[in-house]
């Protein structure tokens, strides 16, 4: 393609809203333009990278015999009602009314459709296993989209289901897509870790579920691994310990004044000891199926609780922050609430981390005062693995440190068991004639997540770096010159190289060499070829770059289809 005929354009100026490096880049290299808030147009260049993605992915999943189907973007919201996520997907699901006055909504994700179809197509466990997968718009009503393509509204996403009647067709089928997803984000050039993660309202938090994590410093995700034992985990799911710690084994129960001292470090550094010595005291409210139970959290001071370890061990729909009235009601006291000389019976569950043997300094139920010397022993309570993990832990074995690294999810899958399959009363006939609600498998991937992703992990001061696979382009041909000649040895030489199959974009715009290598460092194509007129006329060469680590080689008209031949075969 020839940049003088093409539609593209470039901008000097950062977009005020674009807060992270691919939203910005991808606006400034004139690959997407917003429409509204969460929404962009897909520009050529962006298309070029999106398709290659996709052909990636339909490369890898025709490998393990999944079979492409494309659902309609809007969904009737009789199927969601019979799952009852109609409701439960809250305000992130666009609803609307066709002229007969039926409820439809914008797919968010499509367990539903693709049960519906299943149900309407198969009745026999001979047409098993069975994966179906598409590719195609989602839309989710993000109540504060953001970083550009990374959480917008509306997406390109990948998303493959997969049924099976039993749990080794299903380990079977999910290993496969496991296999599936490590050779589609290495053949896309990327830096990525698996983690261990947590189902979330998708799945039972039992069943298999792993994320595919883009390593980045931006990432809204952080992992928690150890290279040394092969461990990583998404840290909503992470199960660390803490060693070494310091308690209280003070045996003098006392109330002691603290005014104005409402939180742990406060109290701690007024009393003069670790945060270790202190508990933190935190009430949630847990609704499952509307009813409500009222919940005291207890961790260490210097703790954090892990919300979604909370609401799995919960089993809850929802937990919430007990509200202040409810307080009231209980005897509690907002800033110095704690599990001491209560009033009313609550579920008290305690935290690992926390030494029942120990004693400890917590709310007094009374303003301004807290109590120490506290024992727990005397309580009713669970206890659970509800903290959030620090970079101070090790791993459970006790002994491996961990770290901590940031990502941005690209890939998750689940195995959903007969979550969707039993709601939709959806049985076939097993081997013995009986029926059976086959178990489900879901797989997705962000295909413009990814695409943004890429840019997060890929680009430095000057602009992207693209990864040669999905890269819009291999080669970015500049030519620097003013003479009809010489611009005749540059054409007929962008002819020669694009009949070979490269993918070359030709610079032959009237524009001077900074603005043209500014622009080219922008769209980070793999490699650039320059024919400076001033230089060939010298020499008799051209120049090769890469844009990675910006190492060049001077070569002759003649030597340029082989040397880049040699460069792309190299970085497959």
């Amino acid at each position: 393609m020839k940049l003088s005929q093409g539609y593209w354009q470039t901008y000097k100026e950062i977009p005020n809203d674009a807060e992270v490096p691919s939203h910005q880049l991808l606006l400034r290299a004139g690959f997407i333009q917003k429409i509204a808030a969460g929404i962009y147009t897909y520009l050529p260049f962006a298309l070029r990278v999106i398709k290659k993605i996709e052909n990636i992915i339909r490369e890898e999943h025709e490998k393990i015999n999944a079979h492409e189907v494309q659902f309609s973007i809007m969904t009737p919201g009789d199927l969601w009602k019979e799952t009852k996520r109609w409701d439960d997907m809250g305000p992130q699901m666009l609803k609307a009314k066709d002229r007969m006055n039926r409820d439809l909504c914008f797919s968010p994700t499509n367990e539903e459709a693709v049960s519906d179809l299943f149900r309407n197509t198969v009745s026999s466990y001979k047409q098993l296993p069975l994966n179906l997968y598409q590719i195609n718009t989602k839309f989710r009503d993000e109540i504060r989209p953001r970083f550009g393509l990374l959480r917008g509204r509306e997406f390109l996403m990948k998303d493959a289901y997969s049924f099976h009647l039993s749990k080794d067709c299903q380990d079977k089928v999910y290993d496969d897509f496991y296999r599936c997803y490590e050779n589609i984000f290495r053949r896309c050039g990327l830096e990525f870790i698996i983690v261990e993660a947590d189902a979330g309202a998708m799945a039972d938090s039992s069943n298999k579920t792993h994320e595919f994590q883009v390593v980045a410093d931006t990432g809204e995700d952080t992992i928690v691994y150890s290279s040394e034992i092969k461990y990583a985990s998404n840290i909503e799911k992470a199960k660390t310990k803490r060693i070494n710690l310091d308690f209280s084994n003070d045996q003098n129960l006392a109330e002691v004044e603290t005014k104005g001292k409402s939180t742990c470090e406060d109290v701690a550094e007024l009393l003069g000891v670790p945060l270790t010595h202190t508990l933190k005291t935190i009430m949630v409210t847990s609704i499952v199926e509307e009813e409500e139970t009222h919940n005291m959290i207890l961790i260490l001071g210097d703790d954090e609780v892990n919300e979604v370890k909370l609401k799995s061990f919960l089993k809850a729909d929802h937990i919430i922050p007990t509200k202040e009235s409810v307080l009231s009601e209980l005897g509690l006291v907002v800033g110095y609430m704690g599990p001491y000389q209560l009033k009313n019976s609550l579920n008290i569950i305690i935290d690992e981390a926390v030494d029942l043997s120990a004693t400890y300094i917590t709310g007094a139920n009374k303003k301004d005062y807290h109590v120490k010397g506290f024992s727990l022993k005397e309580l009713k309570y669970e206890k659970a693995d509800l903290r959030l993990s620090q970079e101070s832990d090790v791993a459970e074995d006790g002994k491996t440190p961990i770290k901590f690294r940031k990502g941005i999810e690209v890939g998750h899958i689940f195995q959903l068991g007969d979550k969707y399959t039993q709601s939709m009363n959806i049985k076939i006939l097993d081997e013995k004639g009986s029926r059976q609600s086959p178990s489900m498998g879901c797989y997705g991937i962000g295909v413009t997540r990814t695409m943004a992703a890429a840019i997060e992990q890929c680009h430095d001061e000057n602009g992207i770096i693209w990864p040669f696979s999905i890269a819009p382009f291999q080669v970015h041909f500049c030519l620097i010159s003013k003479t009809d000649e010489t611009k005749k040895i540059a054409n007929d030489l962008y002819e020669n190289i694009k009949q070979t199959g490269i993918e070359i974009i030709f610079d032959d715009r009237k524009m001077g060499p900074g603005f043209k290598f500014k622009d080219a460092d922008l769209l980070g194509c793999p490699i650039r070829l320059t024919l400076g007129e001033r230089d060939f006329n010298k020499t008799g060469k051209l120049e090769i770059k890469l844009r990675k680590d910006g190492d060049g080689v001077a070569v002759s008209p003649e030597e340029v289809i082989p040397a880049l031949q040699k460069i792309i075969s190299e970085n497959k």
